[in-house]
């Protein structure tokens, strides 16, 4: 009777796709919800670490996803496949950014590195992914927002909301000034701004003094003529 935990590398990892199972067959094509099924590890206290990437010719090449899973639940009785199951877990990958094959969908590669293995302790698997839509990639530009991937939308608009409004009123009331001559300006047409009387001093002192030199000329006249009578 073989050991319950033989050493080596022991252990084996199906893929399954829904509807999910026991058996230990491996399912390549699955779709977007899938399983990894753990089979014939060693009991103890053992985890495995599993690591998920898009693995050509899906790019760009990256790592997806990674987790830690216990295993040691029972001995390798049975051996290889025909193992108990140690330990299934289901995943959904997140592929935001990467497009699909158009008929294949996205190429992933599973490594696990288990626990409790004597020298190699890896195993590999690479499966194709169905039926998952990416998210969209979101390219924040200088005109708008570009959604790639999915949907390619422009949402952007530009509005110019300012209104300018001159409110200004503009009044000319305009004042009489004297000039060195005495003439008045006035920016109304046909007479003084605000019905003020013009000034006219200048003419009035000139009319003043004809006057003045009229009546002294007739008092000349007459003294004159008072003198030619006495003679």
């Amino acid at each position: 009777m073989p050991a319950p935990n033989p050493p080596g590398n022991n252990g084996t990892v199906r893929i399954d796709g829904t509807p999910f199972d026991d058996a230990p067959n491996n399912e390549p094509h699955v779709g977007c919800i899938f399983q990894v099924d753990f089979y014939g590890y060693d009991e103890g206290d053992l985890d495995a670490t599993v690591t998920f990437e898009s693995h050509p010719p899906t790019s760009p090449a990256r790592v997806l996803l990674t987790d830690t899973v216990v295993i040691g639940e029972d001995d390798n009785s049975g051996g290889g496949s025909e193992a108990g199951l140690d330990a299934s877990e289901t995943y959904t990958l997140d592929f935001t950014g990467i497009q699909p094959h158009p008929t294949q969908g996205f190429h992933v590669k599973l490594t696990v590195n288990a626990e409790g293995s004597q020298g190699a302790d890896v195993k590999h698997k690479v499966f194709w992914v169905t039926g998952c839509i990416p998210a969209p990639t979101t390219t924040t530009t200088s005109g708008g927002t570009t959604t790639s991937g999915a949907t390619s939308t422009s949402g952007a608009s530009s509005t110019s909301g300012a209104t300018t409004t001159s409110g200004a009123t503009s009044t000319s009331h305009d004042t009489s000034t004297t000039s060195a001559v005495g003439r008045s300006s006035s920016s109304a047409p046909g007479g003084p701004a605000g019905g003020e009387l013009p000034f006219t001093g200048s003419g009035t002192m000139a009319l003043l003094a004809v006057g003045l030199a009229l009546v002294a000329l007739g008092g000349a006249t007459l003294f004159a003529k008072a003198r030619r009578g006495e003679t």
